[in-house]
């Protein structure tokens, strides 16, 4: 299952902040060899050492292991009930100035919590200059946007909120707009009781749900977890590629094959500035986040601006096509992959993706007039 609920495999736990930001190190550090998968003991018979991949495979199971549950810090605990209030808002258009838009018009659940565009459009089709990123397993990241600007789930739902290019909503009208709402209002008393209906609560109910949108279970990951026929040779030398000559793994690693850091990857430099808007160092100039690459087959186009339009481009890119610059990552290097390295790796890439169960939820209605 994509979402967190009962029956999943992934629970919620409630962590310290220090935890929280240390959880996608930690979770990977350990090797969780008897963790369960789908409520089952996994496989762990040991794969035949003459097939491909099979050497990277002792590594994959404690770098690629999906944890075992859910962070969520302290300050805002998890509960079945605060994140279905949660999944409401975030599929209610009534959360923009313009009631047009939802968080979910741009996070659309069949195309990887992603647009399909290249850059995202707003309310009253205001154009953003950037691509929508993936909303899934944000749970375990240090670092919210595509420049990391703020650290946290619940501060990062205030962007796209008050943003005049997103959702452009008057902090003061969705407090009044929600509390018309009777389920709404209803539900804040009983969550937040004593604190209303604000951008703090919106915020605390939203990014609840958001850290249970996780990525189901995949081929990679029971192959992982010792079932060495879920992957085929062709995926298994992809793997072994990705974690040697390919040298993705140097950026795109972990279970969500993301380090959560910034890197200049030479693309095409233009007016956003990445990083640097924010931290003025100069190794951060056109550095943007490590995407993950979870279901990355839906989520075209690629890149923080969108520009890339289909995954074979995208290692034509690193393979030779970046460019040159003071601030370019140190990663960046000729890859030298023929043709046939290439399609190893889109096969491989493949195997990231998960059939996720999404519901959407029914939105409640408004009191009757008077």
């Amino acid at each position: 299952m994509g979402l967190f609920n009962k029956g999943s495999p992934l629970k919620s736990s409630t962590l310290s902040a220090r935890c929280l930001l240390a959880i996608a190190t930690a979770c990977l550090a350990q090797a969780i060899a008897a963790a369960p998968c789908n409520g089952t003991p996994c496989n762990e018979t040991p794969c035949n050492e003459t097939e491909p991949g099979c050497e990277a495979t002792s590594a994959a199971r404690q770098r690629f292991q999906r944890p075992a549950t859910i962070p969520h810090p302290a300050n805002n605990p998890y509960s079945e009930a605060r994140a279905e209030l949660g999944r409401q808002l975030f599929f209610d258009p009534r959360l923009s100035r313009d009631n047009d838009i939802s968080c979910a018009t741009c996070h659309q659940p069949a195309l990887g919590w992603e647009d399909g565009r290249a850059t995202a459009l707003g309310t009253d089709s205001a154009r953003h200059r950037r691509h929508t990123p993936t909303i899934h397993n944000l749970a375990w990241a240090p670092a919210l946007l595509w420049d990391g600007r703020t650290p946290t789930l619940e501060s990062q739902v205030w962007f796209p909120l008050t943003a005049h290019d997103e959702m452009a909503q008057d902090v003061r009208a969705l407090a009044e707009e929600l509390a018309a709402v009777p389920a709404y209002a209803e539900a804040f008393a009983a969550l937040f009781p004593g604190r209303g209906i604000s951008l703090i609560t919106v915020s605390a109910a939203i990014a609840t749900f958001e850290r249970t949108v996780v990525t189901g279970e995949t081929a990679f990951d029971r192959w992982v977890a010792g079932d060495d026929s879920a992957l085929d040779d062709t995926a298994k030398r992809g793997f072994a590629l990705f974690v040697g000559k390919a040298r993705c793994d140097s950026c795109h690693s972990g279970w969500n094959f993301s380090d959560g850091q910034f890197h200049d990857i030479g693309l095409p430099a233009g007016e956003d500035v990445g990083r640097f808007m924010f931290t003025r160092q100069e190794s951060d100039r056109f550095a943007f986040k490590t995407p993950g690459l979870r279901n990355i087959t839906l989520r075209a186009p690629y890149m923080h601006d969108g520009s890339i339009a289909t995954l074979r481009q995208v290692l034509e890119h690193y393979n030779q096509g970046f460019q040159q610059r003071p601030s370019l990552s140190s990663h960046m290097q000729p890859l030298h992959l023929d043709t046939s390295e290439i399609n190893d790796l889109l096969h491989f890439l493949e195997a990231l993706d998960s059939d996720d169960d999404i519901v959407v939820p029914q939105l409640p209605p408004r009191a009757p007039a008077p």
